[in-house]
Order: structure tokens, then sequence, then C-alpha cells
């Protein structure tokens, strides 16, 4: 059987073993991951394996920022209850696992010692789920945001050519706003233009099943068309940033309230550039 690399790294996050040992775990195993962990724990590798079967589904995200605000990075670490997530050890770890993600080193080897010692102190199948590190790229502004204590973090990265209004409070108030509404509404896209056709065919087909059973049989093709066509954009209105509704302002969409904070700063033409949202267990 061949060992992946998405196979290694998931042994290595339930017993913090290192990579070597986890491919040779999973190779002397055959992939059978339960193998594996026992092999690993007869070495005497796997501090983990024997919370291994244990779902962990509760933890915290958190968030790391550089000084000077061009670089920014969030960091999910799972555990099994939420009594773990709220103790001193775990927030710290967490918070060190953040930092670690915004220096663009890895978690798991950098951290391995603190985690170790966060195992024994909690008792708890502890995971470092998965990192997202921004840097800012060319002239713009970088916004992240924790919400709900760590069940949600989002990162944001607004683009514009103007200097000064990069530098302006107004781009650092649309950055933090459009965090707020990636945290409220979980888009998936910034745009229409962005979503693949095969989902937009997808949703359509739910769509169009569910009308024929409503009403028996599709309207003729001459009307589909255009019922196809509204489907298709309510749809990019609920998947899309700039065409969802404004979580502050339900009279505006994303894309109009940055266009007013374009003309607040003087005209320059403001892009999500790129957006990031976690979420705890999901």
């Amino acid at each position: 059987m061949d060992i992946t690399i998405a196979m290694i790294k998931e042994l290595r996050e339930a017993t913090a073993a290192g990579m070597g040992a986890c491919k040779e775990a999973l190779q002397a195993s055959n992939g059978d991951m339960k193998e594996a962990v026992k092999y690993l724990r007869e070495k005497g590798l796997a501090v983990a394996a024997k919370r291994v079967d244990k779902e962990s589904k509760e933890g915290i995200i958190a968030a790391a920022v550089a000084a000077d605000g061009k670089s920014m990075a969030l960091a999910e670490v799972n555990c099994e209850t939420d009594f773990v997530a709220k103790t001193d050890a775990y927030k710290e770890f967490c918070a060190k696992a953040a930092q670690v993600a915004l220096e663009g080193k890895d978690v798991a080897e950098t951290l391995k010692d603190d985690y170790q010692m966060l195992l024994t102190k909690t008792g708890e199948n502890v995971k470092i789920r998965r990192t997202e590190r921004y840097q800012l790229e060319g002239t713009g502004v970088l916004s992240s945001y924790i919400h709900m204590g760590g069940k949600i973090g989002v990162l944001v990265e607004l683009s514009t050519p103007c200097e000064k209004c990069a530098a302006s409070a107004e781009l650092a108030e649309a950055a933090h706003m459009v965090c707020l509404q990636i945290a409220a509404n979980a888009p998936k896209y910034v745009k229409p233009e962005d979503v693949p056709q095969a989902e937009i065919d997808a949703e359509l087909e739910i769509k169009l099943n569910a009308l024929k059973e409503q009403k028996g049989k599709l309207p003729p093709e001459q009307a589909l068309a255009g019922i196809k066509k509204g489907m298709a954009a309510k749809f990019c209105t609920q998947i899309c940033l700039l065409k969802q509704e404004y979580v502050a302002n339900g009279d505006l969409t994303v894309e109009k309230y940055l266009e007013g904070v374009s003309k607040a700063c003087g005209g320059a033409p403001i892009e999500v550039k790129r957006f990031a949202r976690l979420q705890l267990g999901a």
C-alpha cells in the first residue's frame, strides 16, 4: 500500500511522533491507522495514542499579528472537551501555535515539547488541525478577527493602488467590517466569477428538481433559461462575499459598502484580494 503524506500527517497529529517514525509505523502496519498507533506505542513514541479514538471537536482558533501588521496567522487546535479549551495552559499553547504559524514555521515540529506537555496535563487527544498565514501582497491592508471566543477565525486582505488610502483609518475599518461580515455570513467566494460552473450546475439541478416536484413539470425551455439565470444569481448572492447583504446596513451589499469607502478615500479602487474563514471543527 502506498503511504501518502496525508496519512503520515494524520498519524503525526494524533500521536506527536516524528515524520520518519510515522512513515515507518504506517509501512509496518500496511497503512492501518490503529495498528500504526499501536506500533508507535510499543516503541514508546506515541504519547497521545491512547486517546486517538476520541473525537476532538472542541478547541480554539487563535490569531497572531506581526508588529507592522503586514502578516497575520490563524491556528486551529482541537481537543475533546470545552473544559480543557478554557484552561490557561491550553489557551497559551494555542497562542504559541498561532505565533509559530505567523513566523512561517511548522507548528507541530516547533512546539513538539510543549505539545507533549499539554497532552500530559490534559489527558485528551489534542490535534493541531490547521493554520493559515497571510503576508501582505502589494499595497493594501490585512485584518484578522476572532469570533465567539475562538470558535471562528477570519483573515482578509484588501488591496488598493493608492498608498494614502492603504494607510488610512477608513480602509483599516473597512477591512475589520469585512472580517465581521465573513464571520457572520460564511461566504465561500469573493465574487460570482470565482464560483466553479460545476458548483452552480449542481445547485441548479437541485433547485430545478424541487421545482419539478412542486409543479409536476418544468416550464417551457424559453422560460427556463430566465429561471436558471435568476436561480444562479440568487445562489451567488448567498455564497459570494461582494454580493451578500452587508450585515451592518441591509440596504447595501458588501460591494456597495466598499464603493462608499472608496469614495471616502478619494476614489481609489478597493478590492477584496482574498479571505480565509476557519470554523472550529468544520
